[in-house]
């Protein structure tokens, strides 16, 4: 029953007391208008006006039947209201001034729990413990809707200053819903005067007066306000029309058509939306979901019911109709179908010219191109035109997948912001960002004479951006094909804006163009190579020094077989792989030999090795391994093809992996301490002095198909093949090191070679040999093969004392060829014979565990015994 005030600022002292009411207080609230007076609501069925400073109420407001629940003020300044809601289930208007009521709303069916003015809409909000939240016209109290979303009870209704948002308390939670258009009711003429709506009000702003020097890209720009009168209904959408003379005024149903210059009122009616056509003095209205009007200077002309019902209709070049079916566009002079298409569109936007159409959607937008010649075409031939209209009377142009905020067409450029606060345009195909905008904006228009787009938001702040009509006009010109209005318009494009236009005719597949307009260095050397263009190319990577552009011109060289430019080019950027590839491919020795050089001075030991290995240069190759520090790799280099090495590179290793393990390092082998662990190592050390003579000879590349592969060599064979044949002849060679045919014949004509005394033993066993292939054996000579199968060719180690005995039959054996066979060995006695027979000699000393390393059987002494 009473209203207490209290000041925080003094800790919440209790300041004052206001007394009057008999039962109890469910509401306070302070007029917006003047602090120092507020409102209350009582259970005693009064709504009582207070002030500061007075313990009695100033007036007591009296009408409702029950207990009042709810109070609020009307925030604009036009009406002094009250709205008050009670639980007789009445919602009640009250002019404080005249303490009258004056007007009662109803419908809820149970108490009223909460109302509101809204702050920005002419709309009043309540709601009652039903479970239900009314909307009302604050001007005509008619009921627009009711929301219900079953969570109860209402009982509170939350608004925010600014803002259309509203929130809903209920019994089993809260909900936050949005009303009417975020989109500010602006618009601008072609001569930068702007005309917007504040609440019921109409304002003007021009541009002119603008210093257009000072005005920096996204400032909000200091505009003189001028107010243009009060409207007759509240304004949801204003409109310039194409020429800028008139402006029309949307809301509450209803359009009115003003002059643009003193807003008087040329024409009005019923309409739930109103669009302009492409000529100024043509519009229509759809009256309802089934009827649009047209009219033309102010006269209605025609009225006709689409097919499918509309939706929305939007304006331009052609009139546009949404229906479930999709959209239709019809010809504003016959109302004809010229083409539905199955899209639900959200705006259109039609070019000046009316060429270019965009089709915004939710989620993307498509760029079409109209072909009035086709549309003329099918006119006079009916059979072209289906139930869907003329087919060919748009070509699609693009498609992009972003949501359009607002458009507007400059020239062929769709300029748009989008749904993440980013101006952009498109054009060609090509999507430029202008700028990342830190709010939602909503484009009002762009200026030529200013170079400048301007922009509003729901705040009625106009800001603007630079964007250059010569950039425009030249990319417009350029899509057109129109060359020579292109070369007209480039010398009047800045050159910091020249790179963006050279983009541009990128995208559309003009390089040569892109490269003389460009004046980026980057951008110029890339389209270059595109176009193979090597002298630019070259120019432009000596003044970079970029080592990536280098070796993209040198790979560009070697595809035009310039050689010496690639050659060049690779050397600049010190492409030492690619210096080696270019060299190999030429078979340039020299050319490899001086890369092995740089490659090892600079570091590049890989391309180092691999040049010396292609030149034969085994020992600089082991030397640049062992340089590098890779021991282990030197050591297996040195054993495939450096036998003589091994020891060296060996004791190396030992060291190195004795620092981490030096048991592992100990368990490397040395050929030199175990022999018997290196099979063939002898043979190997000869076919290494063998190979030598080979690796410092050039092969002219015409002899490949005349030249073993190096994987099909076997070294050891061709040593012990080369052994046979200088022992039995000296077979002559061309100065290829080819064999001459027919020489070996001479020479066997000619005469036999003489032979050692110790081998005349064996002369009478070779007349019958052939002297290339292998000799024949007879059969009772295989008693010894087996025993010969484990000697080595080279060389057989010495044998202890006890095998003298053996020793003995192996005298005459040429160690070489094919040794022959004593005449002792008869037909009838077997190997296994021959060695239990040895054995028992060797009083039973077994033949597999002598240890035969030490024996030489080229020992002379050794023979003589």
């Amino acid at each position: 029953m009473l209203i207490k005030l209290w000041n925080w600022e003094k800790n919440w002292v209790c300041q004052q007391v206001f007394e009057g009411h008999t039962h109890y207080v469910m509401e306070v609230k302070v007029n917006p208008k003047d602090n120092n007076t507020f409102a209350s609501a009582s259970l005693d069925k009064t709504v009582k006006v207070w002030q500061l400073g007075s313990a009695q109420p100033n007036f007591t407001l009296e009408g409702h039947e029950k207990g009042v629940n709810c109070v609020d003020y009307y925030m604009g300044g036009d009406k002094p209201y009250l709205i008050s809601g009670a639980d007789d289930r009445m919602v009640k208007i009250w002019d404080y001034q005249n303490k009258t009521c004056v007007q009662t709303l109803e419908g809820h069916a149970q108490n009223i729990a909460s109302v509101s003015f809204h702050p920005e809409l002419p709309i009043i909000l309540t709601g009652s413990e039903d479970g239900t939240v009314k909307i009302w016209h604050a001007n005509t109290y008619r009921l627009e809707t009711t929301l219900n979303y079953g969570l109860e009870r209402v009982w509170s209704i939350g608004v925010l200053r600014g803002s259309n948002n509203v929130a809903l308390g209920y019994d089993e939670g809260a909900i936050l819903i949005k009303l009417g258009r975020e989109e500010p009711a602006m618009s601008m003429d072609a001569g930068g005067k702007i005309i917007w709506a504040k609440h019921s009000e109409l304002q003007q702003a021009s541009l002119k007066a603008l210093e257009k020097e000072e005005i920096q890209d996204g400032e909000r720009l200091p505009l003189a306000v001028k107010d243009m009168g009060s409207c007759e209904v509240y304004p949801q959408t204003v409109q310039h029309n194409p020429n800028g003379r008139f402006v029309v005024v949307c809301g509450d149903g209803e359009y009115i058509i003003y002059t643009a210059m003193a807003l008087r009122n040329k024409s009005f009616g019923s309409a739930q939306e109103f669009v302009w056509a492409a000529d100024s003095s043509e519009y229509a209205v759809r009256e309802s979901s089934s009827s649009i009007k047209l009219f033309k200077n102010f006269k209605e002309r025609k009225s006709f019911k689409p097919e499918f019902g509309a939706e929305n209709i939007f304006g331009g070049a052609l009139l546009g109709v949404k229906s479930v079916s999709g959209l239709a566009f019809y010809d504003w002079e016959t109302q004809e179908l010229v083409r539905r298409i199955e899209i639900q569109p959200r705006a259109v936007y039609w070019s000046e010219t009316g060429e270019l159409c965009c089709i915004v959607t939710d989620e993307s937008y498509f760029v079409l191109k109209y072909q009035p010649d086709a549309v003329a075409a099918a006119a006079e031939n009916p059979e072209k035109i289906t139930e869907d209209g003329i087919e060919d009377a748009f070509d699609v142009l693009g498609e992009v997948s972003e949501t359009v905020k607002t458009g507007l067409w400059v020239g062929d450029c769709f300029i748009y912001t989008n749904s993440v606060n980013r101006l952009n345009y498109y054009v060609g195909g090509e999507i430029v960002t202008v700028s990342h905008l830190d709010r939602t904006m909503y484009l009002l228009g762009y200026i030529p004479q200013d170079n400048r787009l301007y922009l509003g938001d729901k705040e009625l702040n106009v800001v603007s951006f630079q964007l250059l009509l010569s950039v425009l006009e030249y990319q417009t010109a350029v899509m057109r094909r129109d060359f020579d209005t292109a070369d007209r318009v480039l010398p009047t494009v800045p050159k910091e804006q020249r790179t963006r236009v050279a983009h541009f005719l990128e995208k559309q597949g003009f390089k040569k163009q892109a490269l003389a307009v460009s004046s980026d260095a980057e951008h110029k050397f890339d389209l270059a190579i595109q176009l193979g263009d090597l002298e630019n190319a070259y120019n432009l990577a000596k003044e970079s020094a970029s080592e990536q552009k280098w070796k993209q011109l040198a790979e560009l060289a070697t595809s035009q077989a310039k050689f010496e430019l690639a050659q060049q080019c690779l050397h600049e950027a010190q492409d030492h792989g690619g210096l080696l590839l270019l060299a190999t491919a030429a078979g340039n020795a020299d050319m490899v030999t001086k890369l092995g050089i740089q490659a090892d001075q600079a570091g590049k030991h890989n391309v180092s090795f691999l040049s010396y290995f292609l030149l034969g240069d085994l020992e600089r190759c082991l030397e640049i391994l062992l340089a590098s520090n890779r021991v282990p790799e030197a050591a297996f280099f040195a054993r495939t093809y450096l036998p003589s090495e091994i020891s060296r590179v060996v004791e190396l290793w030992r060291v190195q992996l004795g620092k981490v393990n030096e048991k592992a390092g100990q368990s490397l082998a040395d050929p030199k301490d175990y022999a018997n662990l290196f099979p063939d190592y002898a043979a190997s050390l000869q076919a290494q002095q063998m190979l030598a003579g080979e690796r410092t000879k050039v092969i002219p590349a015409e002899d490949w198909k005349d030249i073993m592969a190096n994987y099909e060599r076997k070294p050891l064979e061709e040593l012990n093949a080369l052994a046979d044949e200088e022992d039995l002849i000296d077979e002559p060679l061309d100065d290829k090191d080819h064999p001459i045919a027919g020489a070996v014949e001479e020479e066997l004509e000619g005469g036999e070679p003489s032979k050692p005394e110790e081998e005349k033993l064996l002369d009478d066993e070779l007349d019958e040999l052939d002297i290339i292939g292998e000799p024949s054996k007879p059969e009772d000579e295989i008693l010894l093969d087996d025993e010969l199968d484990e000697l080595d060719i080279i060389g057989e180690p010495s044998k202890p004392e006890e095998e003298k005995l053996l020793d003995d039959e192996l005298d005459e054996l040429d160690i070489i060829g094919e040794p022959s066979k004593p005449e002792e060995v008869v037909a009838g006695i077997t190997t296994e014979d021959l060695e239990a027979e040895l054995e028992m000699d060797l009083d039973n000393l077994k033949l597999d565990d002598i240890d035969t390393t030490d024996v030489n059987l080229d020992d002379e002494e050794l023979l003589e015994d």
